[in-house]
């Protein structure tokens, strides 16, 4: 009840800021096809730990949850060629309410993220957009080993979220638009604090759009044919994994707080880039690991990390590599296999993948945010900057 109250108090006022003059000087950041949507979400909590099977306070699973989401949009218009390709695309920034109706242990979360959404199909009063976003999680109740033990979902109070859905959008009239779809959305710390198994929802969601502005007439230009490019990367990253050692004589706040070990390393990887929105590739990786055959001592109720030999703790993998480009972003997905590490206790799949989002700040260099993750846990998160080395075949470089 007290969801449909507040859904209908945001659009009685989207629906007031909609009527302002444009011209008014408190309005004029409006101008730029901006449009307001909130959006009911009630689905499915994925069984993907035992916290949420039934291993609760309650001993009862957690396996629904509502949400409320609210998103800012501005509508690109075609004027650059990257929007054309995109077919239009809607950008911008969302926060969403969350309940998983279990108080006590999870809280109420918010979630605060950048979106992209991209037509796939489009009528003349209607369009199917598929959606992808990233952001940061807040207000968890996470794992404590004294008040809430068994939340092993999330070991920090804050967590990456990361979503992508499809979205059916339908013109009511000038201004208002109804929309429905679906979304599914993973929420996890990277293994910055164990422990980290995560929570992954999918979910129907149904809702209104509100365009503050008449929606603005797509420039029709014709997209200049695209040449493949070739392109190597080279990059380094690092980071830190979070090891809690269970069988150490120590107070039980000093155990899980655990140990925090550094992790770092190289990637290189060709592309070719086959389209303006595709690269495909291969690439291999190499990381000194800090936590592989971790050992610890206590010291005055210390845990105290003791050096284990430089060559135990390195890893190589390689991986063929899918990057979707939208505009200065990229997002890159990598099925990886390691063919060299030494054998440890507790080890991770030979399997596993690399999700990445990177943003382009110059033509050459880059920053990113890469996921190592197998079987829907996370493992580390890397922090990533990089280099470009371009080179466009000699077909477009005539052209050009």
């Amino acid at each position: 009840m007290r969801l449909n109250i507040l859904l209908f108090i945001l659009l009685l006022s989207a629906n007031l800021l909609g009527q302002t003059d444009s011209t008014n000087v408190h309005f004029k950041w409006y101008k730029n096809n901006l449009a307001f949507t909130v959006a009911y979400i009630n689905g499915s909590v994925a069984p993907t730990n035992v916290f949420v099977r039934g291993n609760n306070l309650n001993s009862v699973k957690i396996d629904r949850f509502q949400a409320l989401n609210f998103k800012l949009s501005t509508q690109t218009s075609g004027k650059s060629e990257n929007e054309r390709v995109f077919n239009y695309p809607l950008w911008g920034l969302g926060c969403k309410i969350l309940d998983f109706n279990n108080l006590n242990e999870i809280g109420i979360p918010v979630a605060v993220y950048g979106f992209v959404d991209w037509p796939v199909f489009r009528g003349s009063k209607y369009f199917i957009n598929a959606e992808m976003g990233f952001g940061l999680s807040f207000n968890w109740h996470s794992f404590n080993p004294l008040t809430n033990k068994f939340n092993i979902a999330l070991g920090l109070g804050q967590a990456f979220m990361s979503d992508a859905g499809l979205t059916f959008n339908y013109e009511l009239s000038e201004h208002i638009d109804l929309l429905a779809g679906v979304n599914f959305t993973h929420y996890s710390n990277g293994a910055i604090k164990m422990p980290n198994y995560g929570i992954n929802s999918y979910a129907p969601k149904i809702g209104l759009k509100y365009n503050f502005f008449k929606k603005p007439e797509f420039v029709n230009k014709k997209i200049d044919k695209y040449y493949p490019e070739n392109e190597i990367i080279i990059s380094t990253f690092a980071g830190i994994k979070n090891i809690i050692f269970d069988s150490i004589n120590t107070n039980i706040a000093e155990k899980y707080e655990g140990v925090f070990f550094p992790f770092y390393g190289i990637s290189a990887l060709f592309n070719r880039q086959i389209t303006r929105m595709s690269k495909i590739g291969a690439g291999f990786t190499l990381n000194v690991n800090d936590a592989i055959n971790a050992q610890i001592k206590v010291d005055n109720n210390e845990l105290i990390d003791v050096d284990a030999p430089f060559l135990n703790q390195i890893q190589l993998s390689v991986y063929p590599s899918y990057t979707f480009c939208v505009d200065k972003i990229s997002i890159v997905l990598q099925p990886a296999f390691y063919i060299y590490r030494k054998t440890s206790k507790n080890q991770s799949p030979v399997f596993h993948q690399r999700i990445s989002i990177n943003y382009q700040i110059t033509n050459n260099i880059f920053a990113g945010i890469t996921l190592r993750d197998y079987s829907m846990h996370a493992d580390f998160v890397e922090w990533t900057i990089g280099y470009r080395l371009k080179k466009t075949d000699n077909h477009n470089q005539k052209i050009n």
